[in-house]
């Protein structure tokens, strides 16, 4: 997270801050804070790291991008 008025670095957390509220948390009520803690690890585990593109990783989810990064470079 950056400084006070650079929105720049702040911008990937914001979009996955905005995303967990809208996509996943928006109609749901949940009983007790480890509930809700449950359901935003699923979210994070099954959707958001397999599956959601991102433009800052060149349209990849942030698994495939990981594993691209961690593959050896052949030579």
């Amino acid at each position: 997270m950056s400084r006070t008025g650079c929105c720049y670095d702040n911008a990937v957390a914001e979009r996955f801050f905005w995303s967990l509220k809208q996509e996943w948390t928006k109609f749901e009520s949940y009983e007790n804070l480890d509930n809700a803690k449950i359901s935003v690890f699923k979210y994070i585990e099954t959707f958001y790291n397999p599956v959601c593109l991102h433009q800052t990783l060149d349209y990849k989810s942030p698994d495939q991008f990981e594993r691209k990064q961690k593959m050896p470079a052949v030579a």
